[in-house]
């Protein structure tokens, strides 16, 4: 195999898997695969239509993501984490990701925010057509440019770390289409802050946002509803 060649492969392995590790997160994320349930690598390749390579390199991901435990030479199992602690770690990614609203409505430079507003609109167009994925991928641009326009590192390793845990279950939430609606019209309220220069009231609705996602993935997956969750959304 020549270097092209070579390169190619990997190129398409490593997109491999990335697509298994998404589709296993989202099965974690609602509720399909339970929190100590053993995740076999021959079902995987089997269920997903995969050799065992793309599920193993899929499995380390997830495991670097705090998904996933994998234990040498007994396999990898879903990790033991409680409704609890997930609403914790969304409480945790609710307060650094609004801090990080509040000083990108100060510190955004005017070409930050020609994107923000390429961005916004890019979720309105996703959210008329239905498209789960394009506004799945919408709204983690939307958001990862608000955090990065915070201009403070410290705060950007903190969220974007906490963040990519948390992820596949922010995802979840656009499954349901009234969810998604929902959610363009808190980000409407968000950038229009941004963009006037608003920190407090940034910070304010960016927070209740990422409560309401945890709200609405309590209502896609069930399995991850707590007490505190379910009675918040009655």
């Amino acid at each position: 195999m020549n270097s092209a060649a070579l390169q190619t492969a990997v190129k398409l392995r490593g997109s491999l898997a990335d697509s298994v590790c998404q589709r296993i997160a989202d099965e974690i994320a609602l509720g399909h695969f339970v929190p100590g349930s053993k995740l076999d690598e021959v079902m995987l390749a089997e269920r997903f239509q995969v050799s065992r390579t793309p599920v193993r390199e899929a499995l380390k991901q997830l495991a670097i993501m705090g998904l996933v435990d994998c234990r040498p030479n007994r396999g990898s199992v879903v990790s033991a984490m409680s409704t609890e602690q997930l609403d914790q770690m969304f409480e945790a990614i609710g307060e650094l990701e609004a801090a990080c609203a509040r000083h990108a409505a100060l510190r955004m430079t005017p070409g930050d925010r020609d994107l923000l507003r390429e961005l916004h609109a890019e979720g309105r167009a996703a959210m008329q057509a239905s498209d789960f994925e394009r506004y799945d991928a919408a709204n983690l641009a939307l958001h990862t440019a608000i955090i990065r326009g915070s201009y403070n590192p410290v705060l950007i390793d903190m969220a974007s770390s906490l963040r990519h845990r948390v992820a596949p279950f922010r995802r979840t939430q656009f499954r349901n289409m009234e969810r998604m609606g929902e959610s363009f019209e808190e980000h409407a309220v968000i950038v229009e802050a941004i963009l006037a220069f608003d920190a407090v009231t940034t910070y304010r609705q960016m927070r209740t946002h990422l409560q309401s996602a945890r709200t609405a993935t309590a209502r896609v997956a069930p399995a991850w509803a707590s007490a505190v969750v379910t009675a918040a959304a009655k």
